[in-house]
């Protein structure tokens, strides 16, 4: 019995320093930093995930924006950040079973895509003016890449104006079961992450800002 003791905390330990040691964003927490250096590892090895880093500013306000064909996206784009991100996600996935101490220690805004989203617009919007990453999918949910492009929706812009925040476009593939959200988790993929240099929405005004991320995207997918 104490051996067994002995051995599952030496085990624990060690899980712990492995994520201590591949954590690379500060989330505050030293328990929420482990998960993010088991996040890190968990895309590197079992989905063999390839991606350059974003280039994100080591401080101030930021608007991560990508495209999103599974559940595994979010966990794509911390995992090519060094800075925490706060995912602006559906209310009925920010409520799903087992997860939500996840997603409210993550920061995640949940979204009333049915009700009334301007309560979460807003907590975006003060974020970005505490010097946060948001992260947003201007898809407003999962788009095949099979299928024809979407029209974007415009609260990335209206957020990147608002707050003076640079968008950083990111362009996922590579995902084994796109349009799922758990069995992208666990399915194996060759997972790949395309990233595009920043814009000054603010600058460039809404429909621009919009066209030039649909843009990218589908020059991404031409390029793979």
């Amino acid at each position: 019995m104490v051996l067994s003791i002995i051995t599952v905390s030496i085990i624990f330990s060690f899980l712990i320093w492995l994520g201590l040691r591949a954590n690379e964003a500060d989330w505050g927490k030293p328990w929420v930093n482990v998960i993010d250096g088991w996040l890190r590892l968990f895309l590197k090895y079992y989905h063999r995930y390839q991606h350059m880093p974003v280039e994100l500013p080591e401080q101030g306000a930021a608007l991560l924006a990508g495209n999103h064909v599974s559940g595994l996206d979010p966990l794509m784009l911390i995992a090519a950040c060094q800075r925490p991100v706060r995912f602006m996600i559906a209310r009925e996935e920010y409520e799903r079973f087992g997860l939500r101490w996840l997603f409210r220690a993550g920061g995640c805004i949940p979204v009333e895509r049915s009700g009334k989203p301007e309560k979460a617009f807003r907590a975006a919007l003060a974020a970005l003016h505490q010097g946060e990453v948001v992260g947003i999918f201007p898809e407003g949910g999962m788009h095949l890449s099979s299928h024809p492009p979407k029209r974007l929706k415009r609260g990335v812009a209206v957020l990147a104006e608002l707050s003076q925040a640079r968008v950083y476009p990111v362009k996922v593939s590579g995902t084994a079961a796109e349009g799922h959200v758990i069995t992208a988790v666990i399915k194996r993929a060759h997972a790949q992450l395309q990233t595009f240099p920043p814009m000054d929405c603010a600058l460039l005004g809404q429909p621009v800002c919009l066209e030039q991320l649909a843009a990218l995207w589908r020059k991404g997918s031409q390029g793979e």
